[in-house]
């Protein structure tokens, strides 16, 4: 077996943090590495202890939710709270950097940023990457598959299961897709 590039490993322990992301508009994850070894992670959710997007649901102003903090200002305030360096270090994100996460990581002495997937790249982010000498690569996540639609798709499974067992003659035949559907999906 071909083992995972460190790319594509970095890439997917962000797409595992963004599994952790409480805003209901975009989960997104970041991982801060520096010489192979990761030294912060962060995703995007609320403030400590303060309500959450998926409790309440965002808080909207001029087209932001302004509820949450960013996975990569999470990832940075966690390097800062333990006094861990960022000078030199590298970051992947799930998502292209918005305008003001660009800032602080151009601030914070990041050198290269990797994204999983373009998203509202803004012009002058792109701009201030250039200027600042940091690079952007994008390396999609092809490795892993991560499904975060997992459980969507187990209930449309089972409700059309369901569907089929009302129309269907062939009892044995459903009962094979059914025994195979429910292993898959873990339907009970």
């Amino acid at each position: 077996m071909e083992r995972i590039s460190w790319d594509q490993y970095f890439m997917a322990q962000s797409h595992l943090l963004a599994l952790r992301s409480t805003c209901t508009r975009l989960m997104v994850g970041a991982t801060i590495v520096r010489d192979k070894r990761i030294i912060a992670g962060g995703y995007n959710g609320s403030v400590s202890g303060s309500v959450h997007c998926i409790d309440e649901g965002c808080y909207v102003i001029d087209g932001h939710c302004v509820r949450t903090v960013h996975a990569e200002a999470n990832a940075l305030l966690q390097c800062a709270k333990f006094g861990v360096p960022t000078e030199n270090a590298d970051i992947y994100v799930t998502h292209f950097p918005c305008l003001q996460c660009c800032k602080q990581l151009i601030q914070s002495g990041i050198n290269t940023v990797y994204y999983a997937e373009d998203y509202k790249n803004h012009e002058y982010a792109v701009q201030l990457f250039e200027e600042a000498g940091v690079n952007t690569k994008k390396v999609e996540l092809n490795y892993l598959a991560i499904d975060e639609n997992y459980q969507e798709k187990t209930d449309f499974v089972k409700n059309l299961l369901d569907k089929m067992e009302s129309v269907s003659t062939d009892e044995k035949e459903l009962a094979l897709l059914k025994n195979e559907a429910e292993g898959l999906f873990k339907i009970k």
